[in-house]
């Protein structure tokens, strides 16, 4: 009884043991490791990684995936960083815009990441597109929008710098040392957290993750629900291109590519089932930390990245097999 005990709760607390073991390992080979500018530096590299992980998982909860959120993060950082240069730049991307409250391009940005989510909700509910093959359409259109958007003059597809000091600081800034991109982040984890558990729209993703014609059976709007669904992953996306713009103080038309996938792998390590109903805010969380600890951590102490790419692929792998035996067991 007591070993059934043992295996279930390793089971259940899989990626939080996994977690652990990384930064042990990486702390007895080199103790500097364990420290508060460690832990800050691993939290701020991981604020928007883990806002488009949240997008994806809601995307993934619901059986489907979600291959344009790199290509939205891009668009929105370039959208965002394009409004908000300081007046003396000599390469503004729109010489005449006035000083625009900071506010203003940032919802901006998360409105055209809602519309484009709202966009792929549409054609996977209406069209009935499967998920892989309309987010993958809509990558490439996403990336091509936003490169016609960056060569248009004057800025003829230069590096977007030169951004205002209170828009960056919202990306580099701290309060009682703690960076406000981590607060939004955390804030934005908490808010996801309510929907996934204490609304109806999150207990119906569940529901249409599990079973999406017994979904329908019981009453529940399968297509309206994908269209939120979607759409709110999209703004989630937005509100990370704006962050990552901030962090970074520019943006490129190359911004967010393959974010998505980085997104998609923190998920399933952080037990989202690819086979949908099944995923939790602490597991994404958790999965996003993990890479971020072996991006950071191997790094720090000096695993090339070649071998932090096959260390990554590994624990991809292992994560959807286990994944596949716990669906299986249920069975």
């Amino acid at each position: 009884m007591n070993t059934k005990k043992v295996q279930g709760f390793v089971t259940e607390n899989a990626i939080y043991i996994v977690l652990a073991v990384l930064i042990l390992g990486i702390a007895v080979y080199d103790p500097s490791f364990i420290g508060i500018n460690t832990l800050r530096d691993i939290l701020n590299q991981s604020s928007t990684r883990v806002i488009i992980a949240l997008g994806v998982a809601f995307i993934l909860i619901t059986g489907g995936t979600d291959l344009s959120a790199g290509r939205m993060v891009g668009l929105t950082a370039v959208i965002s960083a394009s409004m908000l240069q300081i007046q003396d730049y000599p390469r503004r991307f729109f010489p005449n815009l006035p000083d625009l409250p900071m506010i203003v391009p940032i919802v901006i940005a998360i409105i055209v990441g809602f519309v484009f989510g709202m966009i792929n909700g549409l054609i996977v509910s209406k069209l009935k597109v499967p998920p892989f093959i309309a987010t993958l359409g809509t990558m490439v259109a996403i990336y091509g929008i936003n490169s016609l958007y960056f060569d248009t003059d004057p800025n003829q597809s230069q590096p977007i710098g030169g951004l205002r000091d209170d828009f960056t600081t919202m990306g580099s800034g701290s309060i009682w040392s703690i960076p406000y991109i981590v607060i939004i982040a955390i804030a934005v984890c908490f808010i996801v957290w309510v929907v996934f558990n204490k609304t109806r729209l999150g207990k119906n993703m569940y529901a249409i993750g599990g079973n999406q014609q017994a979904a329908k059976v019981s009453g529940i709007n399968v297509s309206k629900y994908l269209i939120i669904i979607y759409s709110l992953a999209g703004a989630l996306y937005g509100l990370a291109g704006v962050l990552e713009a901030a962090r970074t103080g520019g943006a490129t038309n190359n911004y967010g590519n393959m974010y998505e996938l980085d997104a998609i792998a923190a998920c399933v390590v952080g037990g989202v089932s690819t086979t949908g109903g099944i995923g939790t805010v602490p597991g994404v969380m958790a999965g996003v930390l993990i890479f971020t600890v072996i991006n950071y951590g191997l790094t720090f102490v000096g695993v090339g990245p070649y071998w932090q790419q096959i260390i990554k692929g590994a624990i991809i792998v292992a994560a959807v097999a286990f994944d596949m035996r716990k669906y299986a067991s249920k069975k």
